[in-house]
């Protein structure tokens, strides 16, 4: 059954309305899937439905995306195990005497570990969360701060795992010559202007200098006079690592943390920017050590592997959901349909500013940043050919919608394995943030109008 106009939007409004009003991710990613398949088949729609979650499942993009998290599950609980975060977090409070300096140390681990944003997000999240709860700061401030400096820092910073896979996107679609894909991407950083302003964004935060603002000015309200970091509801994400705490003899080291962390940037780097590869032989590294030193016994190191792949489920259900449903939005033609929309609009000053609001807006609605990439720069190359626009301008705009998409996101990879490692649900993160992120996006939608008419 082919779908037509407005009625293309359906799926998406239903999902972002049902997670407004119950404050979860999952459920409403997955109706909002089955009302697409029931909307494409209606005949057929539970079939079709295990069709496109069979073919989810067996992606090789998904596959990695659970290896990783799972696998960073495991890594995380070796960590908390061995009492080596406690470490690392005890040594870190000779420093931290305030608040703001706890927040501000999270933005400056964030800038360092720019390889990937799932190593940003989790590493930073679980070693900061009893800094940051010792200075009553919510949970959710805390994951805002980590947030701005994942797929942000990630995007700015060439040699990650965003670069490699933009860049030879970009020679793909014939914006580079072979092997300059990564060079015209750099060329495009000055002008990926969302990012810039999400992190510059964080420190002005922290400082006071922009004031909390609705939900956030609430969750601090209610770290500040009660204590309570972790927001009410988000209990079984603690709960989900709090039987990973350090065994009472266990003697952690400042090294024994760090180490790890090192390892998996380097080997990120060595292997050509392969998260996966890095964090394999993280692990194995870890397992060796850790029972070579006695840290832990074998019994208790793969029992605490098993056990932090499984703390991960969670996240990666969302996760699976959020594919599962673009993957639906792609068969209804979503992208499609709102890029013929605006087509009559564009002009080529206007197209900087049209890509980043359109495909913000894309991306922010079906959770996708690299998909939606992957669809609109065939697109977004032939506009800027016809029209006369600056690629460089145009590919930044790109870029930035993607990352406007990872961050705002309720259901993106970044807000999900993010909220996970902060101790929040991911509504419970998206909505406090929101503010922020729409701040930071308005102010880049306006530069790209300037721009665009200079």
């Amino acid at each position: 059954m082919e779908i037509n106009g407005p009625l293309i939007l359906l799926p998406t409004a239903l999902v972002l309305i049902l997670a407004l009003w119950t404050r979860r991710a999952l459920e409403p990613l997955v109706f909002g899937a089955f009302i697409g398949t029931l909307m494409i088949d209606p005949r057929n729609a539970l079939s079709t439905l295990s069709d496109n979650l069979l073919t989810v499942m067996t992606d090789e993009d998904v596959a990695w995306v659970i290896l990783v998290c799972g696998l960073m599950g495991s890594i995380i609980a070796l960590l908390l195990k061995s009492g080596s975060s406690r470490a690392f977090a005890q040594s870190l409070m000779r420093y931290t005497t305030n608040k703001p300096r706890a927040l501000l140390g999270c933005w400056f681990m964030g800038i360092i570990l720019f390889v990937d944003d799932y190593l940003n997000s989790l590493a930073v999240g679980t070693s900061m969360r009893k800094i940051t709860d010792s200075f009553k700061t919510s949970r959710e401030m805390l994951a805002y701060v980590i947030d701005s400096t994942a797929a942000p820092i990630s995007v700015i910073i060439p040699i990650s795992t965003w670069a490699v896979f933009f860049g030879a996107l970009i020679e793909k679609n014939g914006l580079a010559a072979d092997g300059q894909g990564v060079w015209t991407y750099i060329q495009s950083i000055p002008f990926m202007f969302y990012p810039w302003i999400a992190v510059a964004m964080v420190p002005l935060v922290v400082s006071g200098k922009i004031p909390l603002i609705g939900p956030m000015k609430a969750a601090e309200r209610r770290a500040e006079s009660t204590g309570q970091c972790v927001p009410p509801g988000a209990e079984q994400v603690d709960k989900a690592i709090a039987h990973l705490a350090e065994n009472e003899h266990t003697q952690g080291s400042v090294w024994s943390f760090i180490l790890p962390m090192v390892s998996l940037a380097f080997f990120t780097w060595w292997f050509d920017l392969d998260f996966l590869m890095a964090v394999l032989l993280t692990l194995g590294g870890m397992i060796v050590a850790f029972i070579a030193m006695k840290k832990l016994s074998p019994g208790e190191t793969f029992d605490n592997i098993l056990d932090g792949f499984k703390s991960m489920l969670d996240a990666l259900a969302v996760l699976v959901g959020a594919f599962l449903f673009n993957e639906v939005n792609t068969t209804l033609g979503l992208n499609e349909y709102i890029i013929t929309t605006v087509e009559p609009l564009i002009t080529g000053e206007l197209l900087p500013f049209i890509i980043f609001t359109v495909m913000g807006f894309v991306s922010f609605a079906t959770g996708s940043n690299w998909g939606v990439f992957v669809i609109i720069l065939p697109i977004v190359t032939s506009l800027g050919h016809s029209l006369g626009a600056d690629m460089t301008l145009v590919i930044g705009a790109t870029l930035s919608a993607s990352t406007f998409g990872s961050h705002a996101c309720f259901y993106s990879d970044a807000t999900v394995l993010t909220s996970q490692a902060s101790g929040c649900t991911p509504f419970q993160h998206a909505f406090s943030q929101l503010p922020y992120a729409a701040l930071a996006g308005c102010l880049a939608a306006v530069i790209y109008l300037v721009l665009g008419h200079m």
